[in-house]
């Protein structure tokens, strides 16, 4: 098995954790990880694909990746922080904000 095929087994594995994380846990934070991790793992598939055609697009398509994986965190965690202190919980299950 040549590196960029455990790049793409590793990828799967990474977007499998993020995926159970954003699912399965009801902290915001977590949520917020999981969602991190389903980012990364895309940039891996996306760099061992590229690695594995010959060619650099998956590579550069890493970069808009990032630059919205940032984005997604600052605005993440802003309404994270306002949430906070609007219900003093992090607690997707505890927030009805939403609720009519």
């Amino acid at each position: 098995m040549s590196l960029p095929e455990l790049g793409l087994l590793f990828s799967v594995l990474l977007f499998l954790i993020g995926l159970f994380a954003v699912m399965f846990r009801s902290n915001i934070l977590f949520q917020m990880m999981g969602i991190e991790l389903l980012l990364n793992a895309a940039n891996l598939a996306f760099v061992s694909a590229s690695k594995m055609v010959g060619n650099l697009d998956g590579q550069v398509v890493v970069f808009f990746v990032m630059t919205i994986a940032a984005c997604e965190a600052a605005v993440g965690l802003a309404l994270v922080v306002a949430l906070y202190r609007e219900r003093s919980t992090t607690e997707t299950d505890d927030l009805t904000l939403l609720r009519g």
